[in-house]
């Protein structure tokens, strides 16, 4: 979207509660990339798919901040439990502050490693909503690793699968783009897949839904 038209939407969704312009705001300050967070109408748009669902199982890849999180978080299930993945130890302090500051505590473990290596030991879980928003050349491992564990009906997002425009196949790339040549081969691979049904929603980087079948 443009940004008059995103301004607009913005305007016009559910405000951003004080806690997250807090996390965004710092992220801004204090980060690198700080476009990585989720921003206030993503996260509107997560609060809602998870209040639609209700989840009581839900798996992030790739916490970042913990804006997402959060997010995810507003539309538990009664009892319901997120477990977050995040690669990079330095952001743990201020994701579990963040977390604690939401009361959200005992509903989130934070998992500090490679996704690889902690989904191996959550192989026993059954899954009601993913969150990819990691490391994009492994979108299509993440996804071959997780979506057994997704129960029918179930829904899994990923981020960032437009990539700045790129994924367009008219748009001229560089020998050593592996981001994007497998961004573009996981978008055609889950077009392809029986056991998912696809939106492509084009808002700010792209946003793909799966549906479990």
């Amino acid at each position: 979207m443009t940004d008059p038209i995103q301004t607009y939407a913005e305007q016009h969704s559910e405000p951003e509660p004080p806690l997250l312009y807090q996390l965004w705001r710092e992220t801004h300050l204090q980060l690198l990339m700080p476009r990585m967070a989720t921003g206030h109408w993503q996260g509107r748009l997560l609060s809602m798919l998870s209040h639609l669902l209700k989840p009581r199982r839900v798996l992030e890849i790739g916490t970042f901040t913990g804006y997402a999180t959060l997010c995810l978080a507003e539309g538990l299930a009664e009892g319901g439990h997120i477990h977050t993945i995040e690669i990079n130890p330095e952001r743990e302090s201020r994701i579990r502050r963040y977390v604690a500051a939401a009361g959200l505590a005992a509903a989130v473990t934070l998992h500090i490693g490679a996704a690889r290596d902690v989904l191996s030991r959550l192989v026993g879980e059954v899954w009601d909503l993913v969150f990819i928003d990691a490391d994009k050349i492994n979108n299509g491992q993440y996804f071959e690793l997780v979506i057994n564990q997704v129960r029918p009906g179930g829904l899994l997002i990923v981020d960032n699968v437009l990539w700045g425009g790129k994924a367009l196949a008219d748009y001229p790339l560089k020998a050593n783009d592996h981001d994007t040549r497998a961004v573009r081969a996981f978008n055609d691979q889950v077009q392809r897949d029986p056991r998912v049904v696809p939106l492509l929603l084009p808002v700010r980087d792209g946003l793909l839904l799966l549906r479990r079948v």
